[in-house]
Formats: C-alpha cells, structure tokens, sequence
C-alpha cells in the first residue's frame, strides 16, 4: 500500500523538471509539453469516483492490482514514446492506472487495520502521500542528473510490478454487504469525466499566460452547469457515484471543506517557494532541494504522533490546530528577511510539514470513518479528488496572483503565501466546525 501510493502520487509531479528536455527532444513548445504532466491529472482526476463506485461493487482489492498492472504496463509505453503524442497518451494512462489506486486506497486501509488502530494506518497514508508530493521533484533531480527523462518511467515497471504480486498475496476482500449497490450507469461515469474535465481545462486555461482567459471562463461555466445537472441525476440514488449522500453527513461535508482549503494551500506554496529561494534569495537548486525536504521530513516526524492522537481528541481541534500551525509557517514563510540563512528557513519549512501532518490525518481518518462501510470506497475517492481539485485550485489561485505581479521579484511570492495562510486558516476553521457537528 505504501509503495503504490507513493509511485501514484509522486508520478503526478515528478516530471515537471524534465519538461524542458522532453519538449526540446520531441520537438514542442512549452504549452504543448505541458500536457505530459495535464493528461496524468486529468486522467486520474475524472476517473477516481467511477472507479471508487467500482470497487464497492467488484472489490477493492481487483480495482487496485488491475489500476496497479495499467500504470507500469503504460509506464513501459511512455518510456518507449518517441513523439509527443505517443508520450501524452501514455500518460493518460498511466494516471487512469493511478485513479485505480488512489480512488481505494484509503477503504483498503480501512479493511487492513482494526478499528482502535485505524488513526496509525491513516497516519501513514498521510504521511506517504505529503512525503510523495514533495519529493517528485527531489527524486526527478537524482535521476535527471545522471540519466534522460526516460529513466522516470522506467523505474516505474519493476516496482508497479512488485506492488501486484505482493497485493495478489496480502490485499483483503470487500466484507460481505447486505446493501444492494445502485446499478452502474456509464452516463453518469461520462458526466462525471465532462464535468471534471471542463472545470480542469477551463482553470488551466486561466492560469497559464498563453492560455485564452475567455475560453478558460467559458469552459468552467459549462462545467459547473454540467456538474448541476450530474448531481441533480445522484441526488435521489440509493449509492450515487458523486457521493451526494455522505456529502449530506455534516462532519463529512466539513472534513471535505477542510481539506480542499488545506491541499489548496499546499499547492500554491509548493510551487512558489522555489521561485522565492531561487530567483529571490539566490540558492542555488542544490542548496533550494534539501531545505525543501525540511517540509516532508516534518511531516514524517509529526504524522505518527498525529495518528495516536486520534481518538483522543477530537479531531476538528487537531484539524485546527495543525492548519494554524501550517498558516504560521507559510506567514513565516512570506516575511523572511533578506539574506535568511539555511537554519532560519528550515525551520519555518519544518513548522509547514509539521502542521499539514497534523492536520491531514485526523481529517482523512474523518472523512472514511464517517461514511458506512459499504460506502468506504465512495469516501476513498473523495479523499483523492478532494486533493486534486484542491491542488488544481490552489495553481490556478498562483497563475492570477503572478499575472498581477509578475516579476519574481519577491512581492508575488510573498502574496501567493499570505493566500495560502488564509486558505489554511480557513479550512482550520472549517476543521473546528466538526467539533459542533460531531456532537
């Protein structure tokens, strides 16, 4: 488990240091190179739901090993891909084999540990999937010093294909259910995947400078007009694919409010901070890459603790505190002095990682326990769009602010993280809001 949600998830960032190469090799502009990097989203994001339906009904366990067995095998084809759109497709696939992973990933750790330590399983989850996000670049700059793009997606291949033989021996079955599950509709699986992808396209328009503002509004606006009509369709369905019905369970509502304003935060430090030690304050990538890493090792540390606290204290509070603790480093983060040195920097990235840790476990160990058990795959994939879309939002959310500001000559960074500390306040406040609801 912890092996095939770190390949899924780091995969979804780790080439963003190759696009340069990849577009001088195969012969493309930047704009088009970036829909290596799109397609892996897109793919993953539209299907998570679909895909989570289909593991309430076939079994986690199947979605996950075939969803496993897609990523390497189009892992194979990407690392093969000698024209861009070979690569594109690729990578479409390869991110339609990670939403087989991610969309249950969180319900088969709900199947593999007891109740009274289902916090620790979560912790680890969580702590696997901040660690991920921020080491796809760190792990892209090993390899890209000493091998071509193409060895990104090698490595892959051994390890997806050790993680379905030993998912084949140890993944647990779906329990029994007395609950009949709703038929599975192929419309609504479409209507999900236009509605998603209208509002993904429609934001990555608005947020690149060469993108068509007015295209990019157009395209939202029929997205949300689509996404009216796709839950209207859920809303009177026993076991809907949009999960309308956990949404109407008030701690899960506000849990899913939580951590689409935390994973947005997240995002929008996450790629402006290396413009701020880089172009700001001079680093060099070597020096900007291990003062990074004080964030995930953070979150390493605090992610256990996280988890033993669950069930002792409520977890809106330690929501809370986390996203103050998380708020207070990105402001920190914002209001370093000229010339800071290593320390004075790792420690505030440190007090960002110890914060989201704190806060992401006991919101996700929320988010599953809330939801009946024949619903855990439904609450799964919504603990993965809940992060994607909060991350689509918080890059789209950094493109406006250095539209406005656009030189790196520090100001734009220095917003993009004030926004982000309100983001976390906010979802804080949210977090705090269970504590009223759960009782």
């Amino acid at each position: 488990m912890v092996l095939g949600i770190a390949l899924s998830v780091m995969d979804s960032s780790i080439l963003n240091l190759a696009l340069p190469d990849i577009a001088r090799e195969l012969d493309a502009t930047a704009t088009q190179a970036i829909w290596v990097v799109n397609a892996y989203q897109i793919a993953s994001l539209v299907m998570l739901l679909p895909l989570a339906a289909l593991g309430d009904r076939l079994g986690y366990r199947r979605v996950y090993l075939v969803g496993m067995a897609l990523f390497a095998l189009s892992s194979i084809a990407a690392m093969l891909a000698n024209s861009l759109p070979m690569l594109i497709a690729a990578r479409a696939l390869q991110g339609l084999g990670a939403a087989g992973v991610m969309s249950v990933n969180t319900a088969l750790v709900r199947l593999i540990y007891p109740s009274n330590r289902l916090g620790r399983g979560m912790a680890l989850n969580s702590m696997v999937v901040a660690t991920s996000t921020m080491a796809g670049p760190a792990v892209a700059a090993g390899i890209l010093s000493f091998a071509s793009w193409h060895w990104l997606f090698a490595m892959n291949v051994p390890l997806g294909l050790l993680i379905v033989w030993m998912g084949r021996r140890a993944l647990p079955f779906n329990p029994h259910s007395e609950n009949t599950p709703s038929r599975f509709s192929w419309l609504d699986v479409a209507l999900n995947v236009l509605m998603f992808t209208l509002v993904f396209v429609g934001g990555e328009q608005l947020s690149v400078r060469a993108g068509n503002a007015s295209l990019g509004a157009m395209l939202l606006v029929a997205g949300l007009l689509v996404g009216v009509f796709y839950v209207r369709r859920q809303w009177h369905q026993v076991t809907p694919m949009f999960p309308v019905d956990l949404l109407r369970i008030p701690v899960f509502a506000l849990s899913m409010g939580s951590s689409l304003g935390a994973f947005c935060a997240q995002m929008l430090a996450f790629l402006c901070l290396p413009f701020l030690l880089l172009e700001v304050h001079g680093r060099t990538h070597l020096e900007a890459g291990l003062l990074l890493t004080a964030w995930p090792i953070a979150s390493v540390v605090v992610a256990p603790i996280a988890g033993r606290l669950i069930g002792r204290f409520p977890a809106g509070w330690l929501g809370a505190i986390g996203m103050v603790v998380f708020a207070s480093g990105l402001l920190l983060l914002a209001l370093l002095p000229d010339h800071a040195s290593s320390a004075n920097v790792a420690w505030r990235m440190a007090l960002c990682g110890a914060g989201f840790a704190l806060f992401q476990s006991p919101n996700n160990h929320t988010i599953v326990t809330s939801a009946p058990l024949h619903r855990s795959g439904a609450a799964s994939g919504m603990v993965g769009t809940a992060r994607l879309t909060g991350q689509t939002f918080g890059a789209v959310v950094l493109a406006v602010v250095y539209a406005i500001w656009n030189q790196h000559d520090g100001k734009g960074e220095t917003i993009a993280l004030c926004v982000a500390a309100g983001s976390a306040l906010l979802a804080g406040l949210t977090s705090s809001l269970r504590v009223r609801a759960a009782r």
